[in-house]
């Protein structure tokens, strides 16, 4: 049985709600001013959801615009994980991008959750160094050490950074409503080398202002690396010509993986020191890996540290998908610049395998090239995907790991030379 005191207490709060005070056993006597009256109370809620918000709007990109990049976070959902797109890297940006676009909740503005992740993280350039620690504690630099000509087409793929540098400044020159620095244009040229963490730290140094943007291009581009590499591979190679059959790897002694990313540092460190932060902790995380004494250290790594920093750098991305710091012209700039750099470096390792072959009795397959940008493990799998087209018993995928791991490195050297020179 329910006791009075109970009655006592829920029929005050419920007169409350309607406006009116509780005067004990005498009844309801008098209003009360705590509180509007229902009617109102309905109303703000009202005007308080998204939907007003959007409707109420000063202008498209705060209105109609969020719903747009809410569509767009839906897209990116469908391809993570209907399509398989990287889904490590979409799942979280496509969320991101959601979460930043729900009007009132103001999650990416200041004081918002993933606004202060973007923040901590982003801005500081944490995260991609973190990235390229836990990327070389699962990386194996064998393939490139048994084949050391495959750093010419790490080499080559770079062409689209510097090309694009060019396109950057031509741009801001050329259309109006567009005004890249120097600086900016480096960063946004970075995007060709398919390197999210290595843009994000760049432009982290050189160009604040577009840091957003250029995150948000670079991986969403390392994230439909099979969707726009392959059209480019088929381009420019013949059927003979993907079905060229590379010879084994030789085996790559524990002694020479562990000297290699020792030796790796220094180098770096003696040539460009810029580059070091970049190149040093890729080769930290492959050392702890390869020496096989911090299994502990390299798993955490490989796996925990990696797989925390992906959500949140994911997050942090995603937040730069809201309409307000999106929709405008020097962003979709970025885009443009930033695909035309991607596929430049694409068809550069693909050219430069192909003149390889000119003057080589051993044959290359052009394939690999392509793996020449530093999304890795992404472009050597599209590589294998591409030639077991051409011959299901071709097995790139190992050969196209050097190029690829070489990317990596050519574009932390990249990254450190146009820091050395416009920082």
């Amino acid at each position: 049985m329910i006791s009075k005191s109970f009655w006592s207490r829920l029929i005050p709060a419920l007169l409350c709600l309607a406006g009116l005070t509780w005067a004990g056993d005498a009844g309801v006597v008098e209003a009360t001013t705590s509180l509007p009256p229902l009617g109102e109370l309905f109303s703000n809620v009202w005007q308080s959801t998204g939907l007003v918000s959007i409707l109420n709007a000063e202008n498209f990109q705060l209105g109609w615009g969020r719903i747009i990049m809410i569509l767009v976070g839906v897209v990116f959902l469908y391809l993570a994980i209907a399509k398989g797109f990287e889904p490590l890297l979409l799942v979280p940006i496509s969320f991101g991008a959601i979460l930043s676009n729900i009007p009132v909740a103001g999650m990416a503005e200041p004081g918002g959750l993933i606004h202060s992740v973007y923040v901590i993280g982003i801005e500081s350039g944490v995260f991609p160094l973190l990235i390229f620690l836990g990327v070389g504690a699962m990386t194996d630099f064998g393939p490139m050490i048994a084949n050391p000509k495959t750093l010419l087409l790490g080499g080559a793929a770079q062409l689209g950074i510097f090309g694009s540098l060019v396109g950057a400044i031509a741009a801001s020159s050329l259309i109006p409503g567009i005004n890249y620095s120097f600086e900016d244009a480096a960063s946004i040229a970075i995007i060709g080398g398919a390197d999210g963490p290595t843009a994000i730290y760049l432009a982290s140094q050189l160009s604040p202002r577009l840091l957003g943007s250029i995150a948000v291009a670079a991986y969403s581009y390392m994230a439909l690396v099979p969707l726009i590499q392959p059209p480019i591979m088929k381009l420019l190679t013949t059927p003979e010509e993907r079905k060229i059959r590379m010879r084994q790897l030789r085996t790559v002694s524990k002694t020479e993986k562990i000297v290699f990313p020792i030796l790796l540092t220094l180098l770096v460190a003696i040539l460009l020191p810029s580059a070091v932060p970049l190149v040093g902790m890729f080769s930290l995380g492959n050392l702890m890996k390869e020496c096989a004494v911090v299994d502990r250290l390299s798993d955490t790594a490989q796996n925990a540290l990696m797989n925390i920093v992906t959500i949140f750098l994911g997050l942090a991305v995603g937040s730069k998908l809201s309409a307000q710091a999106f929709l405008n012209l020097e962003t979709l700039g970025i885009i443009v610049i930033g695909c035309i750099a991607f596929m430049v470096g694409t068809a550069s390792g693909v050219i430069m395998a192909k003149i390889m072959n000119v003057f080589s009795k051993e044959k290359v397959n052009p394939l690999i090239g392509s793996a020449g940008v530093s999304a890795v493990p992404m472009a050597a799998r599209v590589s294998q995907n591409v030639g077991a087209e051409a011959d299901p018993q071709n097995f790139l995928l190992m050969h196209a790991m050097g190029p690829n791991v070489a990317g990596v490195i050519g574009s932390g050297v990249a990254a450190g030379i146009l820091l050395a020179v416009f920082g």
